[in-house]
């Protein structure tokens, strides 16, 4: 069976994306921090779907992350049909009071590490004519992000990056996917502290559950298609900045990311 290599999948819309693989009988590589959580999705994707599930406990965070997951595929003879870069996370605050370690952090994971495991896995995928590659960015890749600079910045630089590389890879076989969901329900707010903003309390553009997000974005990514915005709201978020200037668009942007008590 075709092998998914999935990060971040022990939570939120990387958990959902396993689940998404699994179903459609793929066997899966899944990879996160946290060993226990991760051998648990384990146990319970393979139980479910009666599908080979193994497991990689690393933080994207070290520069070497990427590189050892893929001696570990290899060392385990693991073919990586599917790679789905899905790591990443968020710090809210305005970038002069927020810290710097972390946003130096959230770079390594959302980017560079996103990078590394492209470059390092995707010659293996155009030696054998075949792959697919889904790298999660979000709706906040279409404009600037006011108390969410550096995030925004980071899948703004995913989106393009992954529109590129699509481009480039057109008659090789392998194809990329961007899939750029709005706020979902998921452990993200919490640890980008943004759960008092204007965006999530009131609701604005609606939340979908990482569950929605992940369905749709698999059915986008086996079809192909270089860009997934799942909902209509978000669809409609993500164009809004091309028909005004973009200091308003910008300034909108910073409105709804103030916090709110």
């Amino acid at each position: 069976m075709p092998i998914a290599l999935i990060t971040g999948a022990s939570t939120g819309i990387g958990y959902e994306l396993s689940k998404c693989f699994a179903a459609d009988r793929h066997d899966l590589l899944i990879v996160a921090r946290q060993e226990q959580r991760l051998r648990q999705v384990a146990e319970e994707l393979s139980k479910q779907f009666s599908v080979t599930v193994n497991v990689i406990a690393a933080d994207l965070a070290q520069p070497d992350a990427p590189q050892q997951i893929l001696d570990a595929a290899r060392k385990a003879s693991l073919q990586i049909d599917y790679l789905v870069n899905n790591a990443g996370f968020g710090l809210g605050g305005k970038f002069a009071e927020t810290d710097l370690a972390t946003e130096l952090g959230m770079i390594q994971v959302n980017i560079s590490a996103l990078v590394s495991l492209t470059k390092l896995f995707l010659p293996e995928m155009l030696a054998r004519k075949s792959g697919k590659i889904l790298n999660v960015a979000s709706t906040a890749a279409f404009q600037p992000g006011p108390s969410m600079a550096i995030y925004c910045a980071t899948k703004s630089f995913e989106l393009m990056f992954s529109e590129a590389i699509a481009n480039e890879l057109k008659g090789t076989g392998v194809a990329v996917t961007a899939l750029c969901p709005g706020v979902t329900a998921s452990e993200f707010q919490k640890r980008a502290r943004i759960e008092n903003t204007l965006l999530i309390k009131s609701k604005v553009l609606g939340m979908m559950t990482a569950e929605q997000v992940a369905r749709i974005g698999y059915q986008g990514f086996i079809r192909g298609k270089r860009i997934v915005i799942p909902g209509l709201l978000n669809k409609i978020s993500a164009q809004a900045p091309r028909f005004s200037p973009r200091a308003v668009a910008t300034q909108i942007a910073g409105m709804i990311m103030e916090k709110h008590s």
